[in-house]
């Protein structure tokens, strides 16, 4: 009997003990200690997020400077191309502006050769040219005339040639060649629609009474006076043609202008 009330008292020490571990508070250090510890991630979570908004920023930044200069060396691409562009533009119409004045100065000199039947092969027989049966003893001289022949033959050079001829009446004002020299400056002048220095050509050249150009002449200065709206004296120059070369190809040509 005693030893049962000894182990119902031992179990009812234990009991209370129990009861006093299971009431006790929880100790401050813990509490406090996981504060600060929740308190630090929070601070460590905080400085994350700013170094990663300034990452962002920094980032954006780059990227905006960069566009930045890609748009201006775009907008310099863009200068230098439209620069070139208008360059372009303008080295055209400067072409294009040559190639009229040239279809001009061409079709120029196809109607003066249409108006003259010695001139209708201008290119295509230079001989026809040459005064007939004489010839000059002057090597120098006769090379003068055909050089400038040759400038508008073979060359095309117009300007070039009236110099060459005028240098040449100059050099040679007695020359053999002197008729048919007039008669090509009045070509080329009248080409070039200088219908003043063509008549005065024009009209040397029927001052040589045995010249073969005479009568292509008088048809060419009939020609200038039509082409300056005076009828009256084209008319007198064609039937002059007429009158004096019946049978010739530049009276056919004066025939066919008076109709």
């Amino acid at each position: 009997m005693f030893s049962n009330l000894k182990q119902v008292f031992t179990l009812t020490l234990l009991a209370s003990a129990a009861s006093i571990t299971l009431a006790a508070p929880a100790p401050v250090s813990d509490l406090s200690q996981r504060s600060v510890s929740t308190s630090a991630n929070r601070g460590v979570s905080n400085e994350g997020d700013v170094a990663r908004l300034e990452r962002l920023l920094e980032n954006r930044n780059r990227m905006q400077l960069q566009m930045q200069q890609q748009l201006d060396e775009m907008a310099l691409e863009i200068n230098e191309l439209r620069g070139q562009l208008e360059r372009n533009t303008y080295d055209m119409q400067q072409m294009l502006q040559r190639q009229r004045e040239l279809f001009v100065e061409l079709d120029n000199l196809r109607s003066a050769a249409k108006q003259s039947p010695s001139a209708d092969a201008i290119a295509a027989n230079q001989n026809d040219e040459l005064p007939l049966g004489t010839f000059s003893s002057d090597v120098n001289e006769q090379a003068a005339y055909q050089n400038a022949v040759d400038l508008i033959l073979k060359k095309r050079d117009y300007a070039g040639a009236i110099a060459a001829f005028e240098k040449f009446q100059a050099d040679y004002p007695d020359s053999s060649f002197a008729a048919n020299a007039h008669y090509w400056l009045g070509q080329l002048h009248f080409a070039k629609r200088q219908d003043q220095q063509s008549a005065k050509s024009f009209a040397a050249v029927l001052s040589y009474s045995d010249s073969n150009k005479r009568a292509d002449a008088l048809v060419k200065l009939g020609d200038i006076a039509a082409r300056n709206n005076n009828a009256a004296q084209a008319k007198k120059y064609y039937q002059q043609v007429i009158n004096e070369y019946p049978n010739s190809a530049s009276a056919k040509a004066a025939q066919d202008k008076l109709k």
